[in-house]
């Protein structure tokens, strides 16, 4: 149910946030293009036009027809027009109040590149220019720069301001659109619960009365099927208790510092036995006093789940490698053998419940696909993440654990 709500969260949040950004880097894109627009067409207006020197703005004088001076004057940066004889700057004029930078360097920097039209990087560059024969203008486009970079940055704390609030929002809808299936979820458990607690009793019975049975030739083996079954039951019940505490959640407060190092060592001392009946040797690599504050039961669980089914599905003369170690503040745990592998696609599915990748091999091994569900809701209720792949013949287990 957790992962149902993480999906669909990550959905909502995703398309909301998409929207969102999108929105912003079109009016970002469309403000840039606008400016950029603007000052190139400046640039080809003015060479076109010629910037009039300051002694023909004289209004006792006839304007020019070809001079639309008006436009040419109402403009928010700085415009230059320097003149030129050959590769010599002859004279500057400045056609506004101000004078921000050196316009002979920046004339000079544009003659050695001898490159015609250069609007540049509005959010980088600090002019730009038209070099035409012998003459060169140049725009300061520095109050430019930073009208597009004031907006950016308007932008983004817009966009976080909207981020907040698409967070709530996901996660209002989220649990409007999970809650049929969390209540289903959460009847469904209830059910398995209570069924497995009222099945315990009268499979107690079951088991009692047949050890009571006196045998003979012609009951024997009767007797001998309803134990077998009575006892694969009984372990199916036991897991199914053991999944619907685990999915509940515990308490945090009920767990203590474990010397996990300790308890990895001493299931893997466990499992050498049953290993070494099936051909197949344990090999380890623990990293000594690992100290983890956890339930030392389910992390003994935790490793024998995870350990049984390396066993169980190892190939025979085969090596088992187990890896216990802590990066900064990560303790990391690898255990790999070389068996049959997981099939693709179902790396995930391996962790549901009831799943079983070969459901013929399970049944004869009284396997119900309940222990790799309880070993993940072990390592989600201890805060950690578990994954499963294979690759090259060897599949592996990795778990994690922030400390």
């Amino acid at each position: 149910m957790k992962e149902l709500n993480k999906k669909v969260f990550k959905t909502i949040f995703f398309i909301l946030s998409f929207f969102v950004v999108t929105g912003m880097i079109v009016y970002n894109g469309s403000s840039y293009k606008k400016e950029y627009d603007n000052v190139k067409r400046n640039l080809s207006f003015i060479e076109e036009k010629k910037i009039p020197e300051p002694s023909d703005l004289n209004p006792s004088r006839p304007n020019p027809k070809d001079r639309d001076l008006d436009n040419m004057m109402i403009m928010d940066y700085e415009v230059y027009t320097v003149k030129l004889d050959g590769n010599k700057i002859e004279r500057i004029i400045n056609h506004s109040n101000n004078s921000s930078f050196d316009v002979q360097k920046v004339a000079q920097r544009i003659i050695n590149n001898k490159e015609e039209l250069k609007v540049g990087n509005l959010y980088f560059d600090n002019y730009s220019y038209n070099y035409k024969s012998n003459t060169i203008v140049i725009i300061n486009i520095k109050s430019i720069t930073n009208r597009l970079i004031f907006t950016l940055i308007y932008s983004i704390i817009i966009l976080l301001g909207f981020e907040i609030i698409i967070y709530y929002v996901s996660k209002k809808i989220t649990q409007r659109i999970t809650k049929p299936a969390k209540e289903a979820f959460d009847k469904q458990k209830e059910f398995i619960a209570d069924a497995s607690h009222e099945l315990k009793t009268p499979l107690a019975v079951i088991m009692a009365s047949s050890d009571e049975l006196k045998c003979d030739k012609n009951n024997q083996k009767y007797i001998d099927n309803i134990k077998y079954e009575s006892e694969r039951m009984s372990t199916l019940i036991k897991s199914l208790l053991d999944l619907s505490k685990l999915e509940n959640g515990v308490s945090i407060d009920s767990y203590r510092e474990e010397n996990l190092s300790k308890i990895a060592q001493g299931i893997c001392l466990t499992f050498d036995s049953i290993a070494y009946e099936n051909n197949i040797k344990i090999e380890t690599d623990i990293e000594k006093d690992i100290m983890f504050k956890c339930s030392k039961e389910e992390m003994e669980r935790l490793f024998s789940i995870i350990l049984d089914n390396a066993v169980k599905h190892g190939y025979k003369k085969s090596t088992i490698y187990v890896i216990l170690n802590k990066t900064k503040n990560v303790v990391n745990i690898e255990i790999t053998n070389s068996g049959d592998p997981i099939k693709v696609g179902d790396e995930e599915k391996i962790f549901e419940r009831f799943y079983r990748g070969d459901k013929s091999r399970n049944r004869e091994s009284n396997r119900y696909g309940l222990g790799l569900a309880i070993a993940k809701n072990i390592v989600i209720n201890h805060g950690g993440m578990i994954n499963a792949y294979s690759f090259d013949g060897k599949t592996t287990f990795k778990i994690s654990f922030k400390k």
